[in-house]
Parts: structure tokens; C-alpha cells; sequence
């Protein structure tokens, strides 16, 4: 682990991160297949969100495509896999509603070319991802999934991004988030499986712990109607991953980001990783490509060209500490 990597996960996890990704409010994701990003810096950039996504490419390494089990290299293609739900600018889809783009696709693609694959994106429900990768069939998953201790039992991970999770309210709510109090009797929704799902419950424990009031937690089909609730007032926060919360809230000018935290709780910076059925073979590999990508310069204009580039990492490492399975 590299030094800097060492610091930047026990400063960047304590509260009060600042939020990643800004949006510019006047953007319109149908107007003519672009909307504007607008980095921490202030800087603003324009971004393709039609189906011809021109995304960079790099060259195949031959040293590292041949780290791939043979059964991927005889078959020629990566079967990756990532969540059917709508997540810009992680994955979500282009304005013909059926390709699949995002910061996770693109970074994807990086490492399929370093492997010398074709790569091959499966849309599936989030829990389907996992049934997906337990019976191989699926490579790895690229879908905004975070390390684990509970997850590493069963998988391997390759990071790739830092993981930070936001708390998301109605416009002029009044409301901030800066620890488990401030969402003592609230109620929250939260997608099920999650980091973000198991934070929130330990939040909630620990409130009632201290005596205050535990956390209403609801759960919805989709972000349509969690966003309805939101609206309506049913519900008072949404937790997810930060640069969906800040895309959603820039874009709709309806909801603001009212508290971000790392996603692998108050000790650690979270990290978001490819991931592969344990002792698989492939997760060397993953590490290596993403490391190539990292230091030939496509991993950064790829996180730069989704606004994204204060999640930068500067090393994949394979099986780095995570959520611990009991947040404390």
C-alpha cells in the first residue's frame, strides 16, 4: 500500500467529506445527448451521455493478458456484469435508453483491453450480480460494489475508486447529516444488500444504544419511487452512493446533498473494486490491468471525463481492508 494511499483512507474517512461531484443545475441529460459536469475546482466539462460513446482505449499488454485463466483467453470476451438501476454517472443508460455507459463501463472496457478481451456488459438486479459471479457466470463485477470483510469470504476485489456514500434530502429541508444523531427518528431509504444498508443499521443501533430514537428504514423498488417519497415528504433522507446523490441533485434541482461518509465507515476510506468469485484466478490480473491504466494516464482522463476524479486512487490493491462486518 502506498503511502499516500495510507493517508488519504484515514483522513478522507471522517465526516463532513467534501462531496465529489457537482453538477451543472441547468444541464438537461435529453438536450441534445450532453450535460455538463462540474469538478470540486470549479472547472466545467461537457458529457457525452449518448449511445456513441467514443471511449478511450488503450493497448493489450501480452504480459498481463496471459495472467487471465485460460478459459477466458480461449473464449476471447469478459463477461462482466453491473446493476440494470440507474446510477449516472457510475452505470446508467444513454438517451437511446438500452447502452450502457458510466464511469463503470468505461473503466471496464480499460481493462479489457489491457487483457486483450472483448468485453461483454450483463445488466442484472443488484442481488443478481452475486448469484451471477457464485456460479462463474459472469467474470467480474463492475458495478459500484464496495470491499467488505463480510464480501471477501466469498470474493476476491481488485479497487479501483474511493467509495463514498451520500445523504440525499429534499431541497431547503433544512436537514445535515454528520453523524448517527442527526438521523435518530428519521426515516430513510436505502437500497437492500448494500454498504450503504449496513451502515445505516448500525447507525440506527448505536442511537438506540445512546438512548435516541432508532432509524425508520425503508426500502423501494426503484430510485423513481424513492425519489417520490422523497418528494412527498414519506421519507426524509435517501442514503446512496455520493456521485449518484450529487448527479440526481444538480440535474433535478429538487434534492440536495445534506452529509457524506466513507463507505467503509468512520476508521477507513472506502474503496469500490471489480470483483471475481473467490480463488477464481482472475483477480491478479484485474489488479494488474488497472494498475496499467493508472499509470499510462486512461484511468484519470477516464474519472476526469465523468467528474469523478476526487475518487481517483493511486494503486489498485487486491483484497485491501473493508467494511468491517461490525461498524465500530
Amino acid at each position: 500500500m502506498s503511502t499516500t494511499l495510507a493517508r488519504r483512507r484515514t483522513t478522507a474517512a471522517a465526516l463532513g467529506l467534501a462531496t465529489t461531484l457537482v453538477l451543472a443545475a441547468c444541464a438537461n441529460p435529453t438536450d441534445g445527448g450532453t450535460t455538463e459536469v462540474a469538478g470540486t475546482s470549479g472547472a466545467t466539462t461537457k458529457i457525452n451521455i449518448s449511445p456513441d460513446q467514443n471511449r478511450f482505449t488503450t493497448d493489450k499488454v501480452d504480459s498481463i493478458a496471459a495472467e487471465v485463466p485460460e478459459e477466458i483467453r480461449k473464449r476471447g470476451t469478459l463477461e462482466l456484469v453491473a446493476s440494470s438501476g440507474s446510477a449516472a454517472p457510475l452505470t446508467f443508460y444513454a438517451t437511446d435508453n438500452k447502452t450502457v455507459i458510466g464511469v463503470e463501463p468505461d473503466i471496464a472496457y480499460l481493462v479489457a483491453d489491457v487483457l486483450g478481451l472483448k468485453p461483454h456488459i450483463n445488466t442484472v438486479s443488484w442481488e443478481n450480480i452475486f448469484v451471477g459471479l457464485d456460479s462463474a457466470k459472469y467474470d467480474a463485477g463492475f458495478s459500484n460494489i464496495t470491499v467488505t470483510e463480510e464480501r471477501k469470504e466469498k470474493y476476491d476485489f481488485a479497487t479501483y475508486r474511493e467509495d463514498n456514500l451520500g445523504f440525499e434530502a429534499k431541497k431547503g429541508s433544512g436537514l445535515k447529516v454528520t453523524g448517527p444523531e442527526d438521523v435518530a427518528g428519521r426515516t430513510v431509504a436505502v437500497s437492500s444488500g448494500t454498504n450503504q444498508e449496513k451502515l445505516l443499521i448500525e447507525w440506527s443501533k448505536e442511537n438506540e444504544k445512546a438512548g435516541r430514537k432508532p432509524v425508520d428504514i425503508k426500502y423501494y423498488q426503484n430510485d423513481s419511487d424513492t425519489y417520490l417519497a422523497l418528494q412527498s415528504g414519506r421519507i426524509d433522507l435517501y442514503l446512496g452512493p455520493n456521485p449518484t446523490a450529487a448527479y440526481h441533485a444538480a440535474t433535478t434541482g429538487k434534492t440536495e446533498v445534506v452529509g457524506t461518509y466513507s463507505g467503509a465507515g468512520a476508521t477507513l476510506q472506502g474503496l469500490i473494486a471489480a470483483t471475481t468469485k473467490k480463488d477464481s484466478g482472475l483477480v491478479k490480473p484485474l489488479a494488474d490491468a488497472l494498475n496499467h491504466i493508472i499509470d499510462n494516464g486512461t484511468y484519470a482522463k477516464v474519472l476526469g471525463r465523468w467528474g469523478l476524479s476526487d475518487e481517483a486512487v493511486t494503486k489498485s490493491e487486491i483484497n485491501p481492508p473493508g467494511l468491517p462486518k461490525t461498524n465500530k
